[in-house]
């Protein structure tokens, strides 16, 4: 064989190569980052002892930050306010183990943020749990906080548990919200049908996120015959974990009765003329303006097709503590990245108290 020529195994050789030494990459930088996390909060519990038993005020803290910075020059980790961030962290998770297994799974400035913005432990336990599951950017773990996606995440009301199997039925709950954050959209209170769909579907990047995460865009106005009619759905999405289709409607108005019938006619149609023996049943979603809980129960109380129903917020209508700006394109492709160990330091806002 000429040695110009390579065996025609080389590109796979090479490309299975090149995969073995990226899954290496990433598992060095998470051991490298669940090191530095358990190692800052050792500090932290050491601090935490000291101001406990002999009363350590914030002048000691301040010396200490120094004293390391000379021992340490290259390293940017002790400062004052990042020692002062690991006292907190380890007043926060007492547990050595759960710091080891859970907060190390992600990096140490996530478990700044998460400090600074969720006080309750379990809520903070949901959003380190879907950091480590969704891999997000710091940028968009602070942006899901900010738009209180833990209080809206399973709120749709919907009739899953009386028409899908568990745990099915159970997963399918988790994955819809209520009310869904359209801040995205620059769209006023007067806005037609066609216009929300028309902003939804250019502004697709930032419509997916807010869904979640295993939502794949199918279509808009996605055609279907029945005999000899068409009909054409809003939207259209597959679901990949739930392994199913997913129809929106959307409704610029108050929830009405009629839409659920209407909804549970898509179902049927798209059940027959797209799903596949492997799928699951599809489901339907309407995206309503408001909603009253009691005509919504009603109207689902018989169907025999799962639907959910959710209400949708513009920026006009969020209150404040909502109104945060969106990450951008590149912040959104980072969530699809490895997470990696961040290394300058988190604003100085945390007090000495």
């Amino acid at each position: 064989m000429s040695q110009d020529l390579l065996p025609t195994s080389y590109d796979a050789f090479l490309n299975g190569l090149k995969e073995r030494i990226r899954k290496a990459q990433v598992r060095a930088a998470l051991a490298v980052n669940r090191e530095l996390v358990l190692l800052y909060w050792q500090v932290g519990q050491e601090i935490l002892a000291r101001q406990q038993q002999q009363g350590w005020g914030a002048k000691v803290i301040s010396r200490l930050a120094k004293d390391l910075q000379k021992a340490f020059p290259d390293l940017k980790g002790f400062s004052r306010t990042n020692l002062l961030y690991m006292r907190a962290f380890a007043d926060a998770y007492p547990d050595e183990q759960f710091v080891q297994q859970v907060a190390g799974q992600i990096p140490w400035f996530h478990n700044c943020t998460l400090l600074d913005k969720v006080k309750d432990p379990q809520e903070r336990l949901w959003y380190i749990q879907q950091t480590i599951q969704q891999g997000w950017s710091r940028s968009i773990l602070t942006q899901r906080i900010e738009s209180g996606l833990y209080r809206r995440q399973g709120e749709a009301l919907t009739n899953f548990d009386q028409t899908l199997p568990q745990p099915q039925s159970s997963l399918a709950q988790q994955i819809l919200r209520d009310p869904y954050n359209f801040d995205f959209l620059n769209l006023g209170q007067a806005a037609q049908e066609r216009d929300l769909e028309t902003a939804l579907i250019r502004h697709i990047r930032e419509f997916l996120l807010e869904l979640g995460v295993g939502f794949a865009f199918v279509g808009s106005q996605y055609p279907l015959q029945v005999s000899g009619k068409e009909y054409r759905l809003d939207l259209l999405f597959y679901h990949f974990r739930l392994h199913c289709f997913v129809v929106i409607d959307l409704k610029t108005v108050e929830f009405e009765p009629e839409f659920s019938g209407k909804m549970n006619f898509y179902v049927s149609a798209v059940d027959d003329l797209l799903r596949s023996p492997e799928d699951h049943p599809t489901i339907g979603i309407v995206l309503c303006k408001t909603q009253d809980h009691t005509v919504v129960e009603y109207a689902l109380r018989d169907l025999n097709k799962p639907i959910g129903i959710s209400t949708y917020q513009l920026r006009d209508a969020l209150p404040e503590p909502l109104r945060g700006s969106l990450p951008t394109i590149a912040e959104l492709e980072t969530q699809l990245n490895v997470l990696s160990v961040e290394v300058e330091d988190p604003a100085d806002h945390l007090s000495d108290s």
